[in-house]
């Protein structure tokens, strides 16, 4: 096939077992884009499911959820954000936004809207599987080969008040009532939750939430807090642990 502009070809093939396979949904109305990536993934040893529009693939991925999305922004019918919005109606399901160079004020809202992670296009497949396998990783659901090369086990359960988080389960409540958090929103809050009243910078939340090998800038974090507040302030409108301290970072009031 072909090399698509937007995707150059310097993956390093990994053998998995089958019975390790995960799931890659893959949305984009680029036919050529998605058939190079399945192949690729494929190759990787993952299953693939490929969505040419947004409406298509959130109807399956409601039935039947894979185990992370690739979404592109820009489509017909129904583009990236709105399926993004819809599926975090119901769903925690780790994803990655495909952007263009151009759309880097959508980054940010994706992130607000709930994207895990933000690939831009032109983008080499190494770097998207290498994005996936981290992603996959750090929702506990890396393959026996990825947890073996340094996934770190999943940590004790916190409570700080009313506040309680599984990492084994990623399960949070407060005040006994649950709360949906994504991947980066979980690791972000038990970064803050492991020692209450410390204040943890950006650069040491973004440490906590993403692997070694992918830049975010400071305006992310600040997109995932504040998805979490508004997440908690859903089940309690007096929600305030999570505390702002400008120009140093955030901390977790314990109570």
């Amino acid at each position: 096939m072909d090399e698509h502009p937007a995707i150059s070809d310097d993956r390093q093939p990994t053998d998995y077992q089958p019975g390790d396979r995960r799931t890659i949904a893959l949305v984009d109305d680029d036919r050529n884009i998605l058939t190079t990536v399945s192949i690729a993934l494929q190759a990787e040893g993952f299953a693939t499911r490929v969505y040419s529009d947004g409406e298509a693939a959130l109807k399956a991925l409601n039935e039947n959820p894979p185990d992370l999305a690739v979404f592109d922004i820009k489509m017909p019918r129904m583009d990236g954000m709105e399926l993004l919005r819809r599926v975090r109606e119901r769903s925690a399901l780790p994803v990655i936004f495909l952007t263009s160079k151009d759309e880097e004020g959508d980054e940010e809202a994706g992130f607000e809207m709930g994207a895990d992670d933000y690939i831009a296009k032109p983008f080499s497949l190494r770097l998207l599987i290498a994005r996936i396998r981290a992603l996959l990783r750090r929702s506990g659901l890396g393959t026996p080969e990825d947890i073996a090369s340094g996934s770190p086990e999943p940590g004790p359960v916190i409570e700080r008040g009313r506040l309680r988080m599984d990492p084994a389960r990623h399960q949070v409540t407060w005040e006994d009532r649950p709360v949906s958090l994504t991947v980066t929103e979980f690791l972000i809050l038990e970064a803050l939750a492991q020692r209450p009243g410390v204040i943890k910078s950006r650069n040491q939340l973004m440490d906590a939430a993403y692997p070694d090998d992918v830049f975010v800038d400071d305006r992310t974090v600040d997109s995932h807090i504040k998805r979490m507040r508004r997440k908690f302030k859903s089940v309690d409108a007096s929600f305030g642990a999570i505390e702002t301290l400008y120009g140093a970072g955030y901390s977790f009031a314990d109570g």
